[in-house]
């Protein structure tokens, strides 16, 4: 749990700060390969290595670790609130409605999207299973070459081991839920 918890907030306080793995290997004087190792929930980093990551960010060691021993078995989140864990260029904002789970199986989150904004190009391939449920605004999926346009209400279902991307092809801004198993790192 542990370090899964400290792994999360360390990718999340990276990509917020705009920074690459090597960007923080170089501030940090801590290896590129350690700091995915821990962002990957592989490794528990020693005292010495966390204060290094913790001041490359200008913040305490009490940052990773308190998050680490504040995680519960119940969220409880009001309307319009949620954990911001990822921005982008003003086009893509995710609220995370499960942070702070202990050792959760799946994650649940808003996400966004202003007009245009895509996955990329290239199409996505990981383990697990993801749900998207389109709140308001169009998507459209692609999905093993297949197109899936989803409009307010519909959702989909898909292996995430399928290759797949998304774009927002609505003329404003389209909000969806995501449902994802299991949790991926940087969104929970």
């Amino acid at each position: 749990m542990v370090k899964k918890l400290i792994g999360k907030k360390l990718k999340t306080t990276r990509l917020k700060n705009d920074m690459t793995i090597q960007d923080l290997a170089v501030s940090s004087r801590v290896s590129s390969n350690m700091i995915s190792r821990i962002e990957r929930g592989l490794t528990i980093p020693s005292v010495e290595i966390l204060m290094k990551l913790a001041n490359a960010f200008g913040m305490s060691i009490n940052y990773f670790v308190e998050e680490a021993a504040a995680g519960t078995t119940t969220i409880f989140t009001r309307k319009g609130e949620g954990q911001p864990i990822f921005f982008f260029e003003d086009k893509h904002q995710i609220t995370s409605l499960t942070h702070g789970l202990r050792d959760p199986n799946f994650a649940v989150f808003y996400d966004t999207l202003e007009k245009d904004c895509s996955s990329g190009e290239g199409g996505m391939v990981h383990s697990g299973e993801e749900f998207a449920l389109v709140l308001s605004g169009k998507l459209a999926f692609y999905i093993e070459g297949n197109r899936y346009l989803l409009e307010e209400g519909d959702s989909i279902t898909f292996k995430a081991s399928l290759p797949h991307r998304w774009q927002n092809e609505f003329d404003g801004q389209t909000v969806v839920m995501w449902v994802v198993s299991p949790a991926p790192n940087v969104a929970q």
